[in-house]
């Protein structure tokens, strides 16, 4: 079932900041992103239109300025945000240079979904964007989010990166994370924990099975994968759960080999975005399974 992945034509990549950074220290981890480029550059090498949603620059800023550990009042979390995003596209910018790939930073807010003109505006720049060769790096405007930094709702880049998904009519999301996919369980905890390699309805049993902690460097756990999925999935865009601690894990999706998560697409009637996020996760305003 993983042989039509190959066919993908516009691909969304949520990178975490779990996945980009050192655990022992927070700051980024140069070679995996290095490595995260190069593969992305040749899959658009290859005719792939890609997006990458990045999370990181909370994490970058804090560095930079000297914090202990993950923010937690709003305002710090904005200032690390802040200086952080430059860094991390300065970096990001650097890389991509450097295999003659352009990048642009998009930054989004609710006001872009829900705003018929912002949101129309928002997919034509994605549209000129992607024809151009230019690989788009977005990230929500964490500076001025007034929400916990989650204007869209969102509480991390998972479902941001669905949302966007949504909006490029994107054909295949791809989330790196540090684990390898949607267990039956938590695998840290229970050794019979089985890899669910499909999901074809996202149900409440899973949504459930998927509730677990954050990391100290994200803030994305299980649950907001699976809600991401269920997003993704309406909008007519399959899923992939992939571990990104080895990149080639990227390749090895696209050569058909069964790992991760596989969350199949089945594009409900009448979606449209903007009801999605005006009803809390559902295309009518009825209650999702």
């Amino acid at each position: 079932m993983r042989e039509h992945l190959k066919d993908k034509k516009r691909i969304v990549f949520k990178i975490g900041t779990s996945t980009l950074t050192h655990p022992e220290t927070g700051r980024l981890d140069l070679v995996k992103m290095e490595k995260f480029v190069r593969i992305l550059t040749d899959l658009s090498n290859r005719g792939k239109e890609i997006v990458v949603v990045s999370s990181g620059a909370i994490a970058v800023g804090r560095q930079a300025l000297g914090l202990p550990g993950r923010p937690e009042k709003r305002s710090e979390k904005q200032a690390c945000a802040a200086v952080g995003q430059s860094r991390l596209m300065m970096v990001y910018q650097k890389l991509f240079s450097e295999y003659n790939r352009h990048t642009a930073q998009i930054l989004m807010t609710k006001f872009t979904i829900v705003n018929d003109t912002s949101r129309h505006n928002a997919q034509s720049t994605f549209r000129e964007l992607l024809d151009m060769g230019v690989i788009p790096i977005v990230n929500e405007n964490d500076t001025v989010a007034t929400d916990e930094l989650d204007i869209l709702h969102l509480g991390e880049n998972d479902r941001l990166s669905a949302v966007v998904a949504a909006i490029v009519k994107a054909d295949l999301l791809v989330l790196l994370s540090d684990i390898d996919g949607l267990y039956t369980d938590d695998p840290n905890k229970n050794p019979d924990a089985r890899l669910i390699p499909y999901v074809e309805r996202i149900t409440d049993e899973m949504l459930e099975m998927a509730k677990g902690p954050a990391t100290d460097l994200g803030t994305g756990g299980m649950s907001s994968k699976v809600n991401a999925a269920g997003i993704a999935n309406d909008a007519g865009a399959d899923m992939v759960i992939l571990n990104g601690a080895d990149m080639e894990n990227i390749n090895r999706l696209f050569d058909g080999e069964e790992i991760g998560t596989l969350f199949i697409a089945h594009k409900t009637r009448h979606f449209h975005l903007k009801n999605y996020i005006d009803n809390g996760g559902s295309p009518d305003g009825s209650e999702k399974n």
